[in-house]
């Protein structure tokens, strides 16, 4: 499937010592987009914030703060409203606290009324933003996810290996090109306010949605000052989006590289030259240092052969076939462990495990894990034997009828 967002004529780039301000310029020039003003008033509409509340509460229906908010809703959120009309809206102080899986992370979990505002701006600002994110980045976006980003490596996989023997770079029955295998170092952490801001301008001119997006990116910040971003927030999800699609644009304009693809600061670029991915490498690298102040994380850059793993959005993909690593299958196993605990002190419902657990065999079947799905199914039965949910239970009804 070819890229139909970007379609980029002319011959390749030549090795220049101004290559990489030629490269930004191209990047800037190519994408002078149509802007937007007056949004606030459609952000800060009750229709809209009724809206985002809608999606604040998904999954949570239940959860304390939610009814606390529920109670008297129309009233809370005119007091939201009004906030925002006159711009005394400030996001409450984050909560913060420590997941390991098993890197240590730091989550900041936001106040549900800071939520309904992240889901009102996303709203109205994000398909603004969509138009412009390539085909291939594939994090927090209706249609793509990470089954979508494995498929796509398959597919370029398939695409370098037969080409580079169509050229004669290499045997019929060899499996050879390779892939530039890269990351951010410390991503989210050191995201600049400044630059973000400014890439966000490029599109939206609105002065009141900009005051707002600087209050929600006031609400976190590390030693440096005005640097980072709280990693669970709807709004940093996106923020990180606009903020890479900087590289995205850097990568498929001026290395009019084909095969290019990019998880939230996970990306991937395939080529038949192990030469040609080291020049990127290293160009990429300065482009980030330069133009966004972040950089590539050095032991996790590097160039694999194609017929070696690699390691991408928890898996470790081969060219034929997929494992998951190692610590999501004790991640698995210890969520099941955690579940057979609090069902036991009747602290979950049943329901509840088999929901959840339901959405962690779809993710074990992007991969080779058949065994590893029937040991994990054994040992549903036997902790929870004789215990059934409502989906089964409707899943008999209707075929039953």
């Amino acid at each position: 499937m070819n890229d139909h967002r970007l379609n980029v004529n002319g011959n390749s780039h030549g090795d220049n010592s101004n290559g990489l301000a030629f490269g930004i310029a191209l990047v800037s020039k190519a994408f002078n987009m149509k802007t937007y003003n007056n949004l606030y008033s459609k952000i800060i509409s009750l229709e809209n914030l009724y809206l985002a509340y809608r999606k604040a509460k998904k999954g949570k229906t239940k959860k304390q703060y939610v009814t606390d908010f529920e109670a008297n809703l129309k009233e809370n959120l005119l007091l939201l409203q009004s906030e925002l009309i006159f711009h005394i809206y400030l996001p409450k102080p984050l909560k913060i606290f420590i997941l390991c899986d098993p890197k240590t992370r730091k989550i900041s979990k936001s106040n549900f009324r800071d939520r309904i505002v992240h889901h009102a701006l996303c709203n109205i600002i994000e398909p603004i933003f969509e138009k412009t994110f390539i085909f291939d980045s594939y994090a927090n976006r209706k249609g793509k996810g990470t089954l979508a980003a494995l498929n796509r490596l398959d597919e370029f996989k398939r695409k370098v290996s037969r080409n580079g023997k169509t050229k004669g770079w290499f045997n019929n029955n060899q499996v050879r090109g390779y892939c530039l295998k890269a990351d951010i170092k410390h991503y989210f952490e050191t995201i600049h306010h400044g630059i973000l801001l400014s890439i966000i301008k490029k599109k939206i001119k609105c002065t009141r949605t900009l005051w707002l997006i600087k209050r929600i990116l006031a609400n976190y910040s590390t030693k440096e000052g005005d640097v980072g971003m709280p990693l669970g927030n709807l709004t940093s999800q996106f923020f990180a989006n606009v903020y890479l699609n900087e590289l995205d644009k850097f990568v498929k304009h001026y290395f009019r590289a084909k095969y290019y693809i990019r998880y939230v600061d996970d990306f991937l670029i395939l080529h038949f030259s192990k030469e040609k991915l080291e020049q990127w490498k290293n160009e990429i690298n300065s482009f980030l240092q330069k133009k966004l102040k972040i950089e590539l994380h050095e032991t996790k850059s590097r160039v694999i052969p194609l017929n070696r793993q690699i390691p991408f959005i928890g898996f470790r993909v081969f060219y034929y076939y997929k494992l998951l690593k190692k610590f999501n299958r004790k991640n698995i196993n210890r969520k099941l462990e955690n579940f057979r605990i609090l069902f036991s002190k009747n602290k979950i419902s049943y329901d509840k495990i088999y929901i959840s657990m339901i959405g962690a065999f779809a993710y074990m079947k992007h991969a080779n894990t058949y065994k590893f799905r029937k040991n994990v199914s054994k040992k549903m039965e036997n902790i929870f034997a004789n215990q059934i949910s409502h989906v089964e239970t409707s899943k008999y009804i209707q075929n039953s009828m």
